[in-house]
């Protein structure tokens, strides 16, 4: 096996010294961009050495020109099969037919000789947002489909690299690098919507002898704070695989870490609750921070006279909705803050393909 390379700076320099005089030699006139961007651990540069079992190797996007992809496209792809070598830093670069039974997985393919089973891309940068997040790039970019770009695909937009770029991709793909300042507020808003839902269940169940229901309350409410921060900190989140690495990288995380976890191993919900009364001190103070408010109380109190400890009911939710501007993403705001897909479900289908967007959207309209 050959020595483990981090997969983004495998697929530059695969780009540089395999893809890349290739298509100088070909095809010498023509104008493209090469990145890895998208789906993939590699991307978000949370790869390990288990991601090389599938998906994962040798691989570079490449985006051209509308025109050139219609009358390229297929030659572009033979040189390649031609030309590249079948190895590269020891790793193969011929891939496995997708595999209908596992979500169309591919799996590196040793191959000694004969035409390369490549993973070279070509696209155009029109075509990649359109299957990535059902977009138009022609269009201006409203607040119903920030809404409704998970946040996951979000990331990998802006993560990965882009190693050369002559179609102006980098310029596309700083348009979502993130929320418009009300779309951000919203988001904000409902994150600290959701945590007022919940903050006193998880005392109340745990009051009546429901330890399981607690925890269980408990966990969906640490999950909650973290993405309060990520939001807070501008930064989008993962998804589930990688939310807790991601938000490792966090400023806030050293603070917040250790209560965070605490919360989530405590046995009963007195401890569970003050470790979250921690945590929802300092994500006030975060909020403070940001000046986006006045300054709100950042001490925790009573739920309404019951002995369960909660932050949200100082008002930082309606606080904030006070601060939007965009007559279209107050409209939508009117109707209760349910904020973004991520923050209402949690459904691998729905997050992830592309195709239920024009759905959600109708949620926003």
């Amino acid at each position: 096996m050959p020595e483990f390379v981090k997969g983004l700076e495998l697929s530059r320099l695969f780009f540089e010294e395999a893809v890349r005089p290739v298509l100088a030699a070909e095809f010498p006139a023509l104008r493209y961009a090469a990145a890895l961007l998208g789906t993939g651990s590699e991307v978000l540069g949370f790869d390990t050495e288990m991601s090389a079992d599938h998906g994962w190797g040798p691989r570079v996007d490449l985006f051209l020109r509308g025109e050139d992809f219609a009358a390229a496209h297929d030659a572009i792809h033979e040189a390649l099969r031609h030309k590249l070598p079948h190895r590269f830093r020891g790793y193969p670069t011929s891939f496995t037919e997708p595999d209908p039974n596992d979500n169309g997985t591919q799996h590196l393919s040793a191959l000694d000789g004969g035409p390369v089973n490549h993973k070279v891309e070509l696209m155009t940068t029109r075509g990649f947002f359109r299957n990535y997040l059902a977009f138009d790039i022609e269009r201006e970019i409203e607040p119903a489909d920030w809404l409704t770009f998970p946040e996951q695909k979000l990331r990998t937009v802006g993560a990965g690299g882009v190693f050369h770029d002559e179609v102006g991709l980098e310029e596309i793909r700083g348009r979502f690098a993130y929320y418009p300042r009300d779309v951000w507020l919203y988001q904000l808003a409902a994150a600290w919507a959701r945590v007022g839902q919940e903050e006193h269940l998880m005392g109340r169940a745990g009051f009546v002898g429901d330890e399981i229901g607690s925890a269980l309350i408990g966990a969906r409410l640490v999950r909650d704070l973290m993405r309060l921060c990520f939001l807070s900190e501008r930064t989008y989140a993962p998804y589930p695989k990688w939310f807790g690495t991601a938000f490792k990288q966090l400023s806030c995380a050293g603070a917040l870490s250790p209560h965070l976890g605490a919360a989530l191993s405590a046995g009963t919900w007195q401890e569970r609750e003050r470790h979250l009364a921690a945590v929802y001190q300092l994500v006030a103070e975060m909020h403070n921070s940001l000046g986006i408010t006045d300054p709100l109380p950042t001490e925790p109190r009573d739920f309404f006279g019951r002995p369960f400890r909660v932050i949200e009911l100082h008002g930082f939710a309606g606080r904030i909705l006070e601060r939007i501007g965009d007559e279209r993403v107050r409209r939508i705001a009117a109707r209760r803050p349910i904020g973004s897909v991520d923050l209402f479900s949690d459904s691998t289908d729905l997050v992830s393909h592309a195709s239920w967007r024009a759905t959600l959207r109708r949620l926003y309209e």
